[in-house]
């Protein structure tokens, strides 16, 4: 992988449907629209076909949930191989009965699966509660070489912590990118909503400082149930500037042009993994630290 080359970034911002077979298709146009506009590599948001499933502990909503490889991949497949573009594919992946993860498909621009990330981190918060549903993650923190970089993934809740963003970018990531579902509950854009939307955004522009790399993180937009979902989609350099924002309020695809030679710039003017007192860093597998 060449240091001077610029890649093309989509985020795709959507409303979602209760049909995921609608969500499916329109997501289509869209990844085939930002192809068509030079995206070589496009990142859906989390759980991209389904509305968000956890607002309730239902076990009907398990249906929602599919295997990976699976009917979803299969067609994301021919449209990757088609549009000769990388898709960061967040899934509601059924790994087998009584037990199913958060999880993103990487699909290489010749339709191949790069790789598999299941989400690390599992909230449990009013209407977010992920932990009735999914399975904390098993394969780690990684990054997947694909045709036109290499790509790390985490998702939503994972976004929170440095720790997840900093191992990924030790895998070797040149764009990390965070698919979510992130909103404001009832009652809350209108006192906190500011401040919440500029803490999330905070958290993931510090990642892309600390790690030099570029981040990513489309979100979901829309009413579902009690969920007001923010949307601004954003993504951010190295240096954690903004390149590129979406609304809150609607529909939007991100075009950015990210230029990888700037992970070394970054890097060798800010040399922060050079610096890293790995010797001291023991206490991070504790839980909490104790006299």
């Amino acid at each position: 992988m060449g240091t001077d080359k610029n890649v093309q970034v989509g985020l795709i911002q959507m409303v979602c449907g209760t049909d995921p077979a609608v969500n499916l298709e329109r997501t289509i146009q869209q990844i085939r629209v930002a192809a068509a506009n030079g995206a070589q590599v496009i990142c859906l948001q989390e759980v991209f076909n389904t509305q968000y499933p956890c607002q309730v502990e239902d076990h009907a909503r398990f249906e929602l949930a599919e295997p990976i490889p699976g009917p979803t991949t299969t067609a994301l497949q021919k449209i990757a191989k088609e549009c000769g573009v990388v898709i960061v594919v967040p899934l509601f992946e059924k790994r087998t009965h009584g037990l199913y993860h958060n999880s993103a498909v990487i699909l290489d621009a010749d339709g191949s699966i790069a790789g598999l990330y299941r989400k690390m981190h599992i909230p449990d918060d009013p209407l977010y509660y992920e932990k009735f549903y999914f399975a904390p993650g098993d394969l780690g923190f990684l990054a997947f070489q694909t045709k036109f970089a290499k790509v790390g993934v985490c998702i939503c809740w994972d976004q929170w912590y440095p720790e997840a963003a900093r191992l990924t970018a030790m895998k070797g990531a040149e764009l990390l990118f965070y698919p979510t579902a992130i909103g404001w509950i009832p009652g809350e854009r209108d006192v906190y909503g500011e401040s919440q939307y500029s803490a999330w955004q905070t958290m993931m522009r510090s990642h892309a400082i600390a790690n030099g790399l570029f981040v990513g993180a489309p979100n979901r937009v829309g009413l579902e149930g009690e969920i007001q979902f923010w949307g601004g989609s954003f993504m951010a350099d190295p240096y954690g500037n903004v390149l590129a924002k979406a609304t809150h309020d609607g529909e939007a695809t991100l075009h950015v042009s990210c230029d990888l030679s700037l992970l070394n710039t970054a890097r060798t003017h800010w040399p922060f993994f050079r610096d890293r007192r790995i010797d001291a860093f023991g206490d991070l597998q504790r839980r909490w630290c104790e006299h």
